[in-house]
């Protein structure tokens, strides 16, 4: 497709979106009372609604039904959840998949608690905290390039480019091949992801700290209240909703990434998860159904952390 003709599809999805809303302005205009006002609520939700239908619910419907596709025989079965839960490779996969979960929003909300307490108030707070949230800034294909470049692998007998493997050498250790030694090579890839997701634990709980009234802090330390007791009793009750809300945004995104893996080792090595697997299965494999499946249990797995979210949030509303 020609520049000519993007520049003429976008202008008529301009054209289609300005008709729409002005029909909406005409309907809601010709309505008053009660009645009137349910009518025009009606109106300006009915597009949104429309929308879902078409571009999430209908194609979550046509996955799911995919999912039960044999790739092969066309027949419909469970054959696809058969094979993910019953080979090897794949109950691999579901469990890197668990670890990401558990471990990334764990350490990277933990980091970016401490970090928060840390720097809070401190001279250089700015500074500091401009220097941790600077991975949220690069993408993650580029931190997987930079992180490569850290776990950079070269034999002991030629000069090191990787740090890590230059601080091993400098003190006498053998190199090693971060990215090659089985199981840990998944830690060292977990780390990328902390590294980039700290930055955004500490700036969202950084605010809610200092959200904390002034005289509970300071009634606090006339009690005499150490800091311990104070981050106990004081700083975590009042932050506890910043604290899912981030456990919770970090878990989502950690279930969906992707780049990671793929640059950094393409999923080999036993360190494939389940958004690589699906990626892997309908492009490489070409197997349609499985792929479906997998994206079906990524689903399934996203579901409850959403739901949890949005209980914690109403709670707190």
């Amino acid at each position: 497709m020609s520049t000519v003709e993007k520049l003429g599809l976008m202008l008529v999805a301009l054209g289609i979106f300005a008709v729409v809303f002005v029909g909406i302005l005409v309907i809601a205009a010709r309505f008053s009372g009660r009645v009137g006002e349910r009518i025009q609520a009606g109106s300006f939700v009915l597009p949104a609604v429309l929308f879902i239908m078409v571009g999430l619910i209908y194609p979550a419907l046509l996955t799911i039904r995919d999912s039960f596709v044999e790739d092969g025989s066309g027949g419909y079965g469970l054959q696809n959840y058969v094979d993910i839960f019953t080979q090897s490779a794949y109950l691999t996969v579901l469990k890197n998949t668990a670890l990401w979960v558990i471990l990334v929003p764990v350490l990277a909300t933990a980091i970016g608690l401490v970090y928060a307490i840390v720097v809070d108030r401190s001279p250089w707070e700015k500074a500091a905290k401009a220097l941790v949230f600077l991975p949220m800034a690069i993408s993650m294909v580029g931190a997987s390039i930079i992180w490569k470049f850290v776990y950079e692998y070269k034999p002991s007998f030629r000069p090191q480019i990787g740090v890590l493997n230059a601080l091993l050498n400098a003190v006498g250790i053998e190199p090693r091949q971060f990215l090659l030694d089985i199981p840990m090579n998944t830690f060292f890839l977990i780390i990328v992801m902390v590294w980039i997701q700290a930055g955004f634990a500490m700036t969202i709980l950084s605010a809610a700290i200092k959200a904390i009234p002034d005289d509970i802090v300071e009634a606090s330390q006339l009690d005499g209240v150490n800091p311990m007791q104070r981050f106990r009793f004081i700083t975590l009750p009042a932050i506890r909703p910043a604290v899912v809300v981030v456990l919770t945004t970090i878990g989502i995104g950690t279930l969906k990434v992707f780049d990671i893996v793929r640059t950094m080792t393409g999923g080999q090595f036993e360190t494939s998860i389940v958004a690589n697997e699906f990626y892997s299965a309908y492009f490489s494999q070409n197997r349609p159904g499985l792929a479906s499946a997998l994206a079906v249990i990524l689903f399934v797995l996203v579901v409850p952390i959403v739901t949890y979210n949005v209980i914690q949030m109403r709670k707190d509303a």
